[in-house]
């Protein structure tokens, strides 16, 4: 067998896009609109350089931090992505991964995988809820993940639902039934190896959401649950403030780039903050994650945990937002290249990049630790910035 490791996302990606039909492949690409903010996400990474040393570096340095009470081998999160088509093994698969390598994952509430077999293969696992439905409904969601184990919650409430791409956006269907199986087939077709890899286990991909599923009742269709969560009601400060108790335990609200926004969700009691854009599926225009996180660290990281969300693909972004205030990164697309591309392996593939550029850049600017990274450690460009609210 020809070697499958990669060294690095690009070449995952690459994989990914070779390895999966059209349809499957943009959808993880996803962008709203003009894609300016998905655009964005990646390119303002490259604008902040580092000052490396030459002699004087640690000979061993520390990756390990924590988040939400739960130790991790070195700062990087699975963040929680919706229905993980790409592989037959999907989020469990994921969580296996992040478990091997030491680290906690995120798993969304329109997962295609139950909580249950996700927690059993990560006991670190942090349940994404989004408002949607009543608050009996959210609240019951939020049992069903304590019962299982999770040990946290990230609400993700930053959606607008402002989806339409100047590309086009791919044909999902709500059910694989016989017409979209018919119009997918040529696509399958040409992507032999993926259809294979589900064919074997007896099943196409479901579609379903079973996490959003009401007790007794089968698991609605990914754009059921959708269309639920669309015509929801927008949350108020208050029901952010009943969440975070109603959970009563580690609570992340993701989503956030304004200071004030920040501010108002320490007052509501949350734990953590994630200064993100939703990977630029959101309201396009919006400026990259890594240029809000300074102004909302200052603003509440030492009152609460602030993380990154948007646009890292390698172990040098995460030392940049580590510099410029974050206590640790989620990564979402990266994993599910590496799951598209070689499964379990591949997704503990990233994660190794992930965890070798960390420790190489560490070197290069003479810290010995996670802990020691600061804002000395890069060069910020004039206009890099940006403060909202």
């Amino acid at each position: 067998m020809a070697n499958r490791w990669f060294e690095s996302v690009a070449v995952a990606q690459r994989r990914a896009r070779r390895r999966l039909p059209r349809s499957v492949y943009t959808a993880l690409v996803a962008g709203s609109e003009r894609g300016a903010t998905m655009d964005d996400n990646l390119a303002a990474f490259g604008e902040l350089e580092f000052a490396p040393h030459v002699a004087g570096q640690p000979a061993h340095r520390e990756l390990a931090t924590t988040l939400m009470g739960q130790p991790l081998s070195f700062p990087v999160v699975i963040s929680p992505t919706g229905v993980q088509a790409v592989h037959p093994e999907g989020e469990v698969a994921v969580a296996q991964a992040a478990a091997s390598r030491g680290v906690a994952a995120g798993l969304s509430s329109f997962a295609s995988k139950p909580v249950e077999e996700v927690v059993g293969a990560n006991p670190k696992t942090f349940f994404q809820v989004y408002w949607s439905g009543t608050r009996d409904e959210i609240a019951a969601r939020m049992e069903r993940a304590r019962a299982a184990g999770c040990v946290g919650v990230i609400a993700t409430l930053d959606w607008s639902f402002a989806t339409a791409r100047d590309w086009g956006s791919p044909f999902i269907p709500d059910r694989l039934g016989v017409r979209a199986a018919v119009r997918l087939a040529p696509e399958a077709l040409a992507r032999p190896a993926w259809l294979w890899s589900y064919l074997r286990t007896g099943a196409l991909p479901a579609l379903t959401v079973p996490n959003m599923a009401r007790p007794g009742e089968p698991a609605p269709s990914f754009f059921g649950a959708y269309g639920e969560w669309m015509q929801t009601p927008p949350p108020t400060w208050d029901d952010v403030a009943w969440m975070a108790a109603t959970w009563d335990g580690p609570f992340m609200l993701k989503g956030v780039v304004r200071v004030d926004d920040a501010k108002r969700a320490v007052d509501a009691g949350v734990n953590a903050v994630s200064v993100s854009n939703h990977g630029g599926n959101n309201l396009d225009g919006t400026p990259a994650a890594i240029r809000a996180l300074p102004a909302v660290a200052r603003a509440v990281g030492d009152q609460v945990e602030v993380v990154l969300d948007g646009g890292v693909r390698r172990g040098s972004d995460v030392v940049r937002a580590l510099a410029l205030g974050a206590r640790a990164v989620m990564v979402g697309r990266a994993p599910l290249w590496g799951l598209a591309a070689n499964g379990r392996a591949g997704v503990e593939n990233v994660l190794d990049v992930l965890r070798s550029g960390i420790d190489s850049t560490l070197r290069a600017i003479g810290r010995s630790s996670v802990q020691e990274v600061c804002d000395e450690d890069v060069v910020v460009p004039p206009g890099f910035l940006r403060q909202l609210g």
